[in-house]
């Protein structure tokens, strides 16, 4: 008899809601059995009419900078204009300059990464943007923040000051951990162990496990982080197999078949 193929592990995505869906579609479609489980949730910092008097025109800036698809996207769903031309609009990964495409930018107007590079994050997108800023270039970083006020690293508004750019920040959304009922917290306890593996994509996300999660047994269970950062977080977590690739889909279909 043929031996029996062990079953595929669930792959725990753990991107917020809105920018889950597309993965979890994706991942079944390629054969995955998927649980959504949201780690952080998104809530935007005050209602439409304020954050749209908060942004005002973008008449002025040479760039703006979205840390994140949310921080496009709240500000999409609140009704704020798109960036014009004549307006750069920077991106740290894919995800976020597909949530700039979405919008009606310009691809042309978007400046991320390319699909190649070794790493989606703000050291890879500098190189390509340095060029674009004289001394005096003005420069908006639209952002989230923790409940704590917390805003993330702030490398990029220091390479832009060091090169003379005014440099300001738009904090348009509240990164908050989720509300889970008992369903979902069992769900979450289940998929502890060498049954699933987990998609990390954020090192906050990671963060709110063990409030989450108290005392989860993490020694057997495997995880997928899309950047080193975030494999570090997940190991001081206590994750007993930590993998790092790539932040795409491609890079992680072809992650998850390494481990099945």
């Amino acid at each position: 008899m043929s031996p029996v193929a062990a079953p595929r592990p669930t792959v725990v995505v753990t991107r917020p809601a809105a920018q889950a869906a597309p993965w979890v579609a994706a991942l079944r479609q390629a054969g995955w059995a998927v649980l959504p489980l949201p780690l952080i949730d998104i809530a935007p910092v005050a209602d439409a009419a304020t954050l749209r008097a908060m942004m005002g025109p973008w008449h002025g800036w040479a760039a703006v900078m979205a840390v994140s698809p949310a921080a496009v996207e709240v500000l999409r769903a609140a009704g704020v204009p798109a960036p014009p031309d004549g307006v750069r609009c920077w991106a740290p990964g894919e995800g976020t300059a597909q949530a700039w495409r979405a919008w009606g930018v310009d691809p042309g107007r978007i400046d991320h990464p390319p699909r190649d590079s070794a790493q989606m994050d703000s050291e890879a997108l500098w190189p390509l943007v340095r060029q674009q800023l004289a001394p005096g270039a003005r420069v908006l970083i639209v952002r989230g923040a923790s409940p704590d006020g917390r805003t993330g690293r702030d490398w990029l508004a220091q390479r832009c000051r060091e090169v003379g750019a005014q440099v300001e920040e738009r904090v348009v959304y509240r990164r908050v951990p989720p509300t889970w009922d008992a369903d979902r917290a069992q769900q979450a306890r289940l998929a502890v162990g060498p049954g699933a593996v987990w998609l990390f994509s954020s090192s906050e996300a990671i963060a709110n496990l063990p409030q989450l999660l108290p005392q989860a047994p993490w020694g057997h269970t495997q995880a997928i982080a899309t950047h080193p950062r975030i494999a570090d977080a997940a190991r001081a977590l206590g994750v007993g197999r930590v993998h790092t690739c790539r932040p795409g889909l491609p890079d992680v279909l072809q992650a998850l078949e390494s481990l099945a």
